[in-house]
């Protein structure tokens, strides 16, 4: 049969199952974090444009506030607080012009020496305010002529958050005149981040002083927050780096972002760029999963068809054994068909051959016991050797017959506790001085029902057959126990069975060899050694009880064969109705000792009458069962009707029998066969059956009961 790797193919498939799902999870993996990194730097990226952005605008907004302090200074040159205030109203409108329409400016004022309002753009005439010790005005008189930065604070006179650029007045001998500070308005950079940003809650847009403290921020912080000093980008920021990226934590809010910032110009500030990591994530979350649904996709119809081949393999692979199982049956039960017919042809041969031996015999043995009867006439050696060669020519007959199931079977009810205990001496002699005999019986072993003569038969031929495997000693153990049989591999049907088991140490045999030991004529011995009947007469007993035998061999190390008989439970018999009874006790008139003998062969036939007369009978023989069924209708009666089963013509022995018990209920009838077929059939009639070649006391025993 061709042959199929199963275990080969479903090995690939789970490696391309596993391929399938860690190779696509392996690319994802790569793809999400290299997109991850892409994300991070875009958003770098992004921040750093957006820096640059933010830059150039608080650069133009203070290079404007710068050129309105410039052009204000040289405005009012080295007056004083008197002079200008006496100028005040020319200034206010001066003011006025110069801070003009741009959105940026909350206003521009001109601060005395004293830190009192001189000129406001705003109002007119200025209202009485003074700042000596403010910060941005100490501060701004402190830095002259740089400009001072303050922090952010909420503008009296613009009514709104400014943060002023305060620039110091010195005279020509150094003298401190005062400050011009130009406030600038929070919301005008709050706006123009939030159109940069396009209102995205993620970035966060701002500006810083150098020392860290922010000026202005979109969007804002929540209020009363403190941003801490001690952050990564306030030291970058106090060691004066141009720009710079950073990642941290927000002190605030506890958020973790991107973060660019760069230095405003020549100026003491810095714009700063942020971006949370939370919604790159997000981002990056949202567009992995968009991909893991579309790998997905085909990766499941993969799965989904793997798993189908791998279902569909394995209704394929219990389809393939029980095709394989099927086929193996089928090419068995050819083989068996065609051992059958050729252990069926060889039966029929051995059987023929042993029947008309078994004829021959019956007269030889006939013969020896006239012989006997006339106390041999001088010839007493010569006949009794001629009487053990009849013996052993009997015992390889019934062996042939065994083999071939034709031997007329005596089965009876064995108790086995007490019958193989009074077959051991035979069993031990039969295995001779070096091969040790053990016998192991459970309590309480089932009977069985079977020929004891052909069991120790078979016994006999295993114990033989241990002997000759071992040449040099061993050990021959004989095992008896109750057995149930459920699912088998003996082909017996599931119940109770009585193993006997017979194992040697001895040589064993191959598994070429086991496989033929029940064959019959198969023989490994030497030529003239042995026969080869002997196991073949094992496995036909068992069988013909209803059981069956196996063998089981190790070169080397020993045989065993193992004996399975039925269990028998004995039947309650029915007492045979008070009428029959009264017939059979009842005699058939007919003549005295009359027996009237239905015999084909002549020779036997010839035997069988000297010897009935010698029991003081008188003989008349016929040589078919129709004539002699004619003459018992013709009205002759007679003590016995003595037959032979197989014989020519339409009726057998057994026909007769059934005829007689049928017509004439009284007349005694006893068959005589060399054959076992419809043995049953006879015994179910009740009539004595003598198995040839028979003993000639049974058949005295039987003339003598009838008579």
């Amino acid at each position: 049969m061709p042959s199929r790797n199963f275990a080969a193919t479903r090995r690939m498939l789970l490696i391309v199952l596993a391929v399938s799902i860690v190779f696509p999870l392996a690319c994802l993996a790569g793809y999400g974090y290299f997109d991850y990194q892409r994300r991070i730097a875009d958003s770098d990226n992004m921040i750093d444009r957006l820096a640059r952005v933010t830059e150039e605008q608080a650069v133009k907004v203070l290079d404007l506030s710068q050129q309105m302090a410039s052009r204000i200074v040289e405005l009012v040159d080295n007056q004083d607080d008197a002079q200008i205030r006496a100028r005040e109203a020319e200034l206010h409108e001066r003011l006025q012009e110069i801070g003009g329409d741009f959105p940026q400016v909350a206003s521009i004022s001109l601060l005395g020496a004293n830190g009192d309002l001189l000129v406001s753009s705003r109002e007119y005439p200025a209202p009485p305010r003074s700042i000596p010790q403010r910060e941005d005005f100490t501060s701004a008189k402190a830095m002259r002529p740089q400009t001072y930065f303050s922090l952010p604070m909420f503008g009296p006179l613009s009514k709104t958050d400014v943060f002023s650029s305060a620039t110091g007045r010195s005279g020509a001998d150094g003298r401190f005149l005062g400050v011009v500070s130009v406030a600038l308005r929070n919301d005008y950079f709050s706006r123009f981040y939030r159109d940069l940003t396009n209102g995205d809650p993620s970035l966060s847009l701002g500006l810083y002083r150098q020392d860290g403290n922010l000026l202005v921020r979109y969007p804002p912080w929540p209020a009363g927050a403190n941003p801490k000093a001690q952050s990564a980008f306030a030291t970058a920021l106090r060691d004066r780096q141009v720009f710079g990226h950073v990642r941290l934590n927000s002190t605030v809010d506890g958020v973790e972002r991107l973060l660019a910032f760069r230095r405003v110009g020549d100026y003491p500030l810095y714009v700063m760029s942020a971006y949370a990591t939370s919604a790159i994530a997000d981002a990056w979350r949202r567009h992995f999963l968009m991909i893991a649904a579309l790998t997905a996709a085909p990766c499941i119809a993969i799965w989904l068809l793997v798993l189908y081949s791998l279902r569909q393999l394995e209704a394929e692979r219990r389809a393939w054994e029980r095709w394989q199982g099927e086929v193996a049956m089928r090419l068995s039960a050819e083989a068996s068909s065609r051992q059958l017919q050729r252990m069926g042809a060889l039966g029929n041969l051995v059987a023929n051959v042993a029947h008309d031996f078994n004829n021959l015999l019956m007269v030889v043995s006939a013969n020896i016991e006239l012989a006997r009867l006339k106390r041999y006439n001088h010839v007493e050696k010569e006949v009794l050797a001629m009487q053990r060669a009849t013996a052993t020519a009997e015992s390889l007959t019934r062996r042939l017959l065994s083999v071939a199931r034709k031997q007329p079977l005596k089965q009876e009810p064995l108790d086995l506790s007490r019958w193989l205990p009074a077959a051991t001496p035979l069993i031990d002699a039969a295995l001779g001085d070096k091969v040790e005999l053990a016998l192991n019986l459970v309590d309480n072993v089932w009977p069985v029902l079977a020929d004891p003569t052909d069991l120790e038969f078979a016994i006999m031929n295993l114990a033989v057959n241990a002997r000759d495997a071992m040449p040099h000693g061993g050990r021959f153990v004989i095992r008896c126990q109750n057995n149930r049989l459920v699912g088998s591999d003996t082909l017996l049907p599931d119940g109770e069975y009585v193993l006997i088991a017979c194992s040697d140490d001895g040589e064993g045999m191959s598994e070429a060899v086991a496989r033929r030991a029940f064959e019959p004529l198969f023989t490994t011995k030497l030529r003239g050694s042995g026969t080869g009947l002997g196991l073949a007469q094992v496995l036909s007993m068992c069988e013909q009880a209803g059981g069956t035998a196996k063998i089981d061999s190790v070169p080397g190390r020993g045989t065993t064969v193992r004996l399975y008989l039925p269990r028998y439970r004995e039947r309650p018999r029915r007492p045979a109705p008070a009428a029959d009874v009264e017939t059979a006790r009842q005699p058939e008139p007919g003549a005295a000792g009359m027996v009237l003998l239905v015999e084909d062969n002549e020779e036997v036939a010839a035997g069988v009458t000297a010897v009935l007369e010698t029991f003081g009978c008188e003989v008349r023989h016929e040589p078919t069962a129709d004539q002699a069924l004619d003459v018992l209708s013709g009205g002759a009666r007679f003590e016995l009707v003595l037959s032979d089963i197989q014989m020519p013509g339409k009726l057998n022995g057994i026909d007769l029998a059934e005829k007689v018990r049928s017509a004439w209920p009284a007349q005694k009838i006893a068959l005589m066969t060399g054959y076992a077929d419809e043995l049953e059939r006879a015994r179910r009639l009740g009539v004595a059956i003598l198995a040839k070649p028979f003993n000639i006391d049974e058949l005295h025993a039987l003339v003598a009961c009838e008579t």
